[in-house]
C-alpha cells in the first residue's frame, strides 16, 4: 500500500509538472500572438510610410524639374533682355 501511495505521489507530482509547463506555453503562446499582431500592424505602418516617401520623392522629381524648365526660361529672357540692351 505505501508503495502504491509513493507511486501516485511521484504521478501527483509529474502531473503538476506537466499542467505548470502547459501554464507557462500558453502565456508564452499568447505574449507571441500579440508580437505577430504588434509586427502586423507595424510593418503597415511602415508600407503606409514607404507608399508616402515615394509619392514625396515623385513629386521632388517633378518639381525639380519644373524649377529647371523655369530657370531655363528666366535664363532665355534675361539674355533676350541683354540682347535689347534695357
Amino acid at each position: 500500500m505505501t508503495n502504491e501511495l509513493e507511486r501516485i505521489r511521484i504521478l501527483e507530482g509529474k502531473i503538476s509538472r506537466i499542467i505548470d509547463y502547459i501554464n507557462r506555453i500558453t502565456t508564452e503562446n499568447q505574449k507571441l500572438k500579440q508580437q505577430i499582431k504588434d509586427l502586423k500592424s507595424e510593418r503597415r505602418d511602415v508600407e503606409e510610410q514607404a507608399k508616402k516617401a515615394e509619392k514625396f520623392s515623385g513629386m521632388i522629381k517633378k518639381y525639380g524639374n519644373e524649377r529647371e524648365a523655369l530657370r531655363g526660361k528666366i535664363e532665355a529672357i534675361i539674355k533676350q533682355i541683354d540682347e535689347i540692351g534695357i
